[in-house]
C-alpha cells in the first residue's frame, strides 16, 4: 500500500531545513541548505536553498505521494509563491504548500496545545500569541535596526556599546587587550568584545581602539550578534557588566511577552532561548510561574501543521513528539 506523505520547510534567514514524514509521525527523510528569506537574500538565493532542501529530503518517488506541505517563512512570501509552485511540481508534489510564519511554526515546534505564545531571542526577538494553530498577535520582532529587544543582537550591541564608550573615555588598550584575560570575571567582557574586533591589532591610543570597534561593526552589523556568546561567557564568570547585560535582555524579552500571553503554554524559541545560558535562566526564572517548553524541530512542527488536518485530534496530539524530535 503506498503510503501518504508530508513535507515541513522551515525557511529561514540562516538556514532552510526540510521534514518528510509518513502520517503516523514516521521521519522518511531530512535536508538541511542556506538561508531562503528572501527578503534578507534576494530570490534566486532562497528558491536556490529551498530546491536543493526539498530535493535531498525526499525519498525517491516521494513527490507524487505528498499529502500535504507546509512552508514556514520569514520575509515576503508572496514574492517566492510562484518560485515555490514550481519547486513543488518540478518534484511530482500535486499540491503547493500552504503558508505559515515563522512564528506560528516556531510556537507549534514546542508545544500541541491550540492556544498559548512563543518567546522568540535569536539573531532577532518577538513575541507572539497563537489561538487556534493561528497567530493572533505579535509583539516587538521589529527588525535588528530599531526592535528585536533582548536579542542575539541586542546584547551584543550592548556589549560592543559599554566598549566604545569605555575607549571613549580614555580606557587604557592595554587594559582593553591585556596579556592574559583578567582573573575573577570582572573586565573579562571587555577584553573579550577587544578581541573579537581587534584580534592582534594593537590600537596606539584608546580612541584609535574605539574609533576601529565603530568601524568594524558599521562594515559588518552581524558581527554584534556574535558577542552575545561572549556576553554568557563573561557572565557565567561573573563579570558585573555581562550579569547586568544578561538581566536587562531577560527583562525586555518577558516584557514583550506580557503584552500578547493570555493563557497557556509559553515556548522558547531561537538560539539565545534554547540554548542553556545565563539568559535562559533569566528568563525561565521571570516566567516561575508559567508553563514553559522549548522548542524543537520547526521543519517538522511544520511537517505536523500540514498532517493535523488528516488525523483524528487526538491522534495528531499523540504524534507530536514523533514530528517535532530534532534531527
Amino acid at each position: 500500500m503506498t503510503q501518504s506523505l508530508v513535507v515541513g520547510v522551515d525557511a529561514g534567514a540562516t538556514s532552510t531545513r526540510v521534514a518528510v514524514h509518513a502520517l503516523d509521525g514516521t521521519r522518511v527523510g531530512y535536508a538541511r541548505a542556506g538561508a531562503a528569506n528572501p527578503t534578507a537574500h534576494g530570490l534566486l538565493k532562497a528558491a536556490a536553498s529551498l530546491g536543493d532542501a526539498v530535493k535531498a529530503a525526499l525519498p525517491p518517488g516521494g513527490g507524487p505521494r505528498v499529502v500535504a506541505s507546509m512552508v514556514g517563512m520569514a520575509g515576503d512570501v508572496a514574492e517566492m509563491v510562484p518560485e515555490l509552485a514550481r519547486i513543488w511540481a518540478e518534484h511530482g508534489i500535486a499540491r503547493g504548500p500552504r503558508y505559515e510564519g515563522d512564528l506560528t511554526i516556531a510556537y507549534a515546534a514546542g508545544s500541541a496545545e491550540p492556544d498559548g505564545s512563543l518567546l522568540l531571542s535569536g539573531t532577532g526577538a518577538g513575541a507572539a500569541r497563537i489561538a487556534g494553530y493561528e497567530l493572533a498577535q505579535v509583539a516587538d520582532a521589529m527588525g535588528w535596526l530599531l526592535g528585536d529587544t533582548g536579542s542575539g543582537f541586542w546584547i551584543g550591541r550592548q556589549a560592543a556599546k559599554a566598549v566604545v564608550n569605555a575607549m571613549d573615555r580614555g580606557l587604557p588598550v592595554a587594559q582593553l587587550l591585556p596579556a592574559e584575560p583578567p582573573s575573577g570575571g570582572e573586565g573579562l567582557l571587555l577584553t573579550l568584545v577587544g578581541r573579537h574586533f581587534l584580534g592582534t591589532e594593537r590600537p596606539a591610543t584608546p580612541r584609535a581602539a574605539g574609533a576601529r570597534i565603530v568601524r568594524l561593526a558599521q562594515a559588518d552589523h552581524m558581527r554584534l550578534a556574535a558577542l552575545s556568546a561572549l556576553v554568557s561567557e563573561a557572565a557565567q564568570a561573573g563579570d558585573p557588566l555581562a550579569v547586568k547585560i544578561v538581566q536587562e535582555a531577560a527583562d525586555h524579552l518577558v516584557a514583550t511577552l506580557r503584552r500578547v500571553h493570555v493563557s497557556g503554554p509559553v515556548v522558547l524559541a531561537g538560539s539565545v532561548l534554547t540554548s542553556d545560558g545565563p539568559v535562559r535562566e533569566a528568563v525561565m526564572e521571570l516566567l516561575s510561574g508559567e508553563t514553559v517548553t522549548t522548542a524543537r524541530d520547526a521543519a517538522g512542527a511544520a511537517a505536523w501543521l500540514s498532517a493535523r488536518p488528516l488525523l483524528p485530534s487526538s491522534e495528531a496530539t499523540a504524534l507530536h513528539p514523533a514530528f517535532t524530535a530534532c534531527a
